[in-house]
């Protein structure tokens, strides 16, 4: 974990990364955002990056949860606070905010993976519950497209070179993201009353965008927004819009800045 000040520290952003990925994918990002008076907490979640333990493997999906929570309590209380979640990511930030319910100035999701489009076949789908009993460590491909990330050329280069990249995930990572999912709907009354926004990639090839809707319109707060973005892929801060998508987020951040 390292928490990035800025100069004029603002405010905090926790920020949390997408699944196979680590946070070193974001340091364009947490510049700009330091840039403009945010200080970052961010790092690898539990098997990715260069965490500790087996890649690509959870004992729960409360691994995420609990992960957050010690990031969250790194944070000036004296300062606004904001959460960050992309991807499996999102669903991450889902779950803290049902679990935990914790105090924040705002939470910004971009394409939370709250159903994700390419599920396993039905007969490995029905093997992974006895797999999950049995054999929960045993990895499996996981058949990363990095162009069916984004259309950014440049970053679909980095995503193939990267080494810390993992292509393999456990039998219990994916029957955990998968009932982390269902649970998202399940509490989406738990959600706190924080100001939400969702962005969500319109042509994304990883996550169903029509659930991402059904889980936001199930959210009940006082102030939430919903910001579909025409023409783009999953990754939206990495887009050849991504400076569209950042001042969007940007001004979010500012309004709640108190």
């Amino acid at each position: 974990m390292e928490k990035l000040e800025s100069a004029r520290d603002r405010a905090t952003i926790i920020l949390v990364h997408g699944a196979f990925e680590h946070m070193g994918r974001y340091k364009e990002l947490v510049e700009r955002f330091r840039r403009d008076g945010f200080s970052v907490i961010y790092g690898d979640l539990p098997g990715q990056g260069l965490s500790d333990g087996k890649k690509g493997h959870i004992r729960s999906f409360g691994d995420y949860v609990e992960t957050i929570q010690s990031w969250y309590e790194q944070a000036d209380p004296e300062k606004a606070v904001f959460l960050l979640g992309h991807s499996m990511g999102g669903l991450a930030a889902i779950r803290f905010m049902e679990e935990k319910q914790p105090e924040l100035a705002g939470v910004v999701l971009s394409s939370p993976a709250v159903s994700i489009r390419n599920k396993a076949a039905r007969p490995l789908e029905a093997l992974s519950y006895l797999l999950n009993v049995f054999a929960p460590s045993l990895r499996m491909k996981a058949g990363q497209n990095p162009e069916n990330v984004t259309r950014n050329l440049i970053k679909v280069e980095e995503f193939r070179q990267d080494p810390l990249v993992i292509d393999k995930v456990s039998v219990r990572w994916y029957r955990e993201f998968q009932k982390a999912g269902n649970r998202a709907f399940e509490q989406a009354g738990r959600f706190p009353d924080v100001p939400l926004l969702v962005m969500q990639a319109a042509e994304d090839l990883l996550v169903e965008p029509g659930r991402t809707k059904e889980w936001f319109n199930l959210v009940d707060t006082s102030e939430k927004s919903y910001k579909l973005w025409p023409g783009l892929y999953h990754e939206i801060f990495n887009e050849p819009e991504n400076d569209q998508v950042y001042q969007y987020t940007r001004s979010f951040l500012n309004q709640h800045i108190t």
